[in-house]
């Protein structure tokens, strides 16, 4: 046998005994076929972070069982096809044909969600699409948040439930255009109003923009989160849905409790003093007016 012969025998054409190239790896016995490189590692890395972020997604709702049941049918799919079953492999195939958009359909609410979290990270002021978000002079409530403290102060100690949003660089005009339009300069004595249990306008959420109140009695988006404890009011789900999905940050008084909270980030910061109250709204509010 010749020496170019050889070579083709060692190193048939397209065969799994190609010598590796300076990107690839070697493995040992029984694995010596195979020839793993950076980017098959970083292939693997990504798509265990995504399935990772998928499990975080749907962990602890019944979307998860959801999955996991198209799962198993899958699996028995190609167990089905394997055997060579035509009837039933068919069938089943016929249903996986259209199983991308049973999934759009089944997962809605979660698709959204994920979605919207990725919107968020990409348009927050540190995000890779945040530099023209970024706020150019003093945010909703910034210049004083003293009538937004005295108000709840004085809801709080009549257990008089209230939600006041305050926007930054997120957009809010679709959660305002659910309630009444205001346009109105805030004081205390218009919020005890509009939270006044005799008011048409106290059910809801007042939404804060450029210091002005935009509007009142306006829908939040309820929080889905199974962690969320079971003490917490719908007001309270309300502005965690909110923040969840914007960077806006929510005033709460509990008509329950009476107790102060302020949210932010998903994260809630409950029993606040008057003090703590207008110390953190500050902090948060101006911490937003400074250019990045």
């Amino acid at each position: 046998m010749g020496k170019g012969q050889r070579c083709a025998v060692l190193a048939p054409k397209g065969g799994f005994f190609a010598l590796p190239t300076a990107r690839t790896l070697s493995l040992p016995f029984p694995f010596y076929f195979l020839h793993v490189g950076l980017v098959d590692v970083a292939d693997v890395l990504l798509v265990t972070w995504l399935l990772y972020q998928l499990y975080k997604l749907l962990r602890g709702s019944v979307a998860l069982n959801v999955a996991l049941g198209l799962l198993s049918l899958y699996l028995v799919y190609l167990v089905v096809n394997a055997l060579g079953l035509g009837l039933l492999s068919a069938i089943l195939g016929q249903f996986m044909s259209v199983g991308v958009l049973a999934s759009i359909i089944l997962f809605q609410q979660e698709i959204r969600r994920f979605l919207l979290n990725v919107g968020k990270a990409a348009m927050e002021s540190g995000g890779p699409l945040g530099w023209w978000r970024r706020p150019s002079g003093t945010p909703s409530g910034a210049a004083s948040v003293a009538p937004f403290v005295e108000a709840a102060n004085s809801l709080a100690s009549k257990e008089t439930g209230a939600l006041i949003c305050f926007t930054l660089t997120s957009d809010l005009s679709s959660y305002a255009e659910s309630g009444d339009r205001l346009d109105a300069e805030p004081s205390k004595r218009l919020l005890l109003a509009i939270f006044n249990k005799t008011s048409p306008l106290h059910d809801g959420a007042i939404i804060v923009a450029q210091g002005r109140l935009v509007a009142a009695r306006c829908i939040l988006p309820v929080s889905q989160n199974p962690e969320v404890p079971a003490s917490l009011g719908l007001r309270h789900r309300a502005a965690l849905g909110l923040t969840e999905a914007t960077d806006a940050v929510v005033l709460v008084v509990s008509e329950e409790t009476g107790q102060m909270s302020l949210v932010r980030h998903g994260e809630i910061h409950r029993g606040l003093t008057a003090a703590e109250l207008k110390a953190r709204l500050q902090q948060w509010l101006l911490a937003e007016a400074r250019p990045a």
